[in-house]
């Protein structure tokens, strides 16, 4: 029987950066993964796969743009559906295989199959050749992740009635989508097909979509995509999702009970995700799960085993790749010794869509439910001379601060490179900087950045200088 020092089920970015980082503390480490290639979902059905396929969308977007540019592009442009879905797999292939030469290069033990407890110390491994095999560790990492949810009465079929895996190697572009949810996945997923030339409509549960940011994002970001032609029918109870034939019926209810019926040929379910713990039998190494099905743990990521520790979707917290990753070198760094820790006020939240959206710290809504006094400071994308060179004009920074320190507490933006703005307010915040400590720090122009500062100074007494 092979011995491990860490033995970590799963491989997505929190199994495999755990595993990583067990090795260079000296454990000697082996992962488990149930599918043939490494990554997880977000490597493999999830965050890479669908940014491909928004980067291809974009760019063919941008060619109906390019005449004002001065860009004469002529004969028939067309989308090859084929192709693009091709090449978003070259990338998926190239990512995972990038997983397994680190795991190479850092001496990890890599088994395929399924990894189920057979005890607090040993994992059984059954393998798709029906063979198994099993292994001994003295401390064990569950990384199982997450898999897309449903509502009870809708039936997935694959073919019609799709998740996001189906959605990321559809064989032609939708007449018309139809997408349960008005979350990230589905937003993001919306905007590929709609720019491909679908007609999307988001039927929403809550009263707007991407109901857990800032309500002031929630808000452009609506105005943005209804310009694009997507629809949005919010504060909307699906009732039934019924397919017939090649098209898919779904109903739902408004708040004065009136029915709509939208039929369309495709529908996404895209409403949350699940953690994933099937065939891990927890049970039998003693590791207790909640009522919904999610690993437990304390603030050191360790279960109610004290050998047995769990990270990522699979315990509670935002399911986002990053702090998986975060939460996977902790877990390694607690076992050699250390003391680190994680903020996770501080985990920042990103939209894919164009304009992005991002966003770090509490809500305008979440201070307010807490009785925080704050100042709020703004800055349009349009009146950024980068933006306008650019012809990205939509969106918004918007800074909130302590009313009486000025330490900011929020973060919250829409535009141009907002995915990769928002790691300046994430260091900005880790340091406790002030709105004026950020107003006060040169940026360079012309940039997309300049509009944080000019948020920072909008927070502190309102003196802005380009609006």
């Amino acid at each position: 029987m092979s011995s491990f020092d860490v033995v970590i089920i799963g491989s997505g970015p929190g199994g495999y950066v755990s595993a990583i980082r067990c090795s260079q503390l000296g454990f000697k480490t082996a992962i488990i993964e149930k599918y043939s290639t490494l990554g997880g979902t977000c490597l493999n059905v999830g965050c890479i796969p669908s940014k491909a396929l928004l980067a291809s969308s974009h760019h063919y977007e941008e060619l109906q743009h390019f005449a004002d540019h001065g860009i004469e592009v002529s004969g028939d442009v067309k989308v090859n559906l084929e192709k693009m879905i091709s090449r978003k797999q070259a990338v998926v292939d190239q990512t995972s295989g990038g997983v397994k030469f680190l795991m190479d290069k850092n001496k990890i033990t890599v088994f395929e199959g399924l990894g189920s407890f057979i005890d607090a110390t040993h994992i059984t491994i059954a393998k798709s050749d029906e063979t198994s095999e099993t292994i001994e560790a003295k401390y064990i990492i569950i990384a199982t992740g997450s898999k897309p949810s449903s509502l009870p009465f809708i039936k997935i079929d694959k073919e019609r009635i799709i998740t996001s895996t189906e959605a990321l190697k559809l064989k032609e572009v939708p007449k018309h989508l139809v997408i349960i949810g008005g979350g990230v996945i589905g937003i993001e997923l919306g905007q590929v097909y709609l720019r491909l030339g679908a007609h999307v409509s988001v039927v929403e549960f809550m009263d707007r979509i991407i109901p857990g940011m800032d309500s002031s994002l929630s808000k452009e970001l609506t105005k943005v995509l209804k310009k694009q032609g997507m629809k949005f029918y919010v504060s909307h109870k699906v009732k039934s999702v019924e397919r017939k034939g090649q098209a898919v019926i779904v109903q739902a209810e408004n708040l004065k009970g009136e029915t709509i019926t939208l039929e369309g040929d495709y529908s996404l379910v895209s409403v949350g995700r699940r953690p994933y713990t099937e065939g891990l039998n927890a049970d039998k190494a003693g590791v207790k799960l909640n009522d919904r099905g999610m690993v437990e743990v304390n603030d050191h990521l360790q279960t109610n085993i004290s050998n047995i520790y769990a990270i990522g979707d699979v315990v509670r917290g935002a399911m986002l790749a990053h702090k998986a990753e975060e939460e996977g070198a902790m877990v390694a760094e607690i076992l050699s010794g250390q003391k680190p820790h994680i903020n996770y006020n501080l985990i920042p939240g990103v939209v894919y869509t164009w304009p992005e959206v991002a966003a770090v710290g509490q809500t305008e809504e979440q201070l307010k439910a807490d009785g925080i006094a704050f100042k709020a400071g703004s800055f349009p994308f349009k009146a950024l001379g980068r933006a306008r060179a650019g012809g990205d004009l939509d969106g918004f920074v918007k800074i909130l601060a302590d009313a009486k320190t000025d330490e900011v507490l929020g973060v919250h933006m829409i535009g141009a490179r907002c995915a990769d703005l928002i790691a300046e307010a994430v260091t900005a915040m880790e340091f406790k900087a002030s709105a004026e400590d950020i107003s006060r720090i040169s940026h360079a122009h012309p940039t997309f950045a300049e509009a944080i500062k000019e948020a920072a100074l909008a927070a502190t007494d309102n003196r802005a200088l380009h609006v």
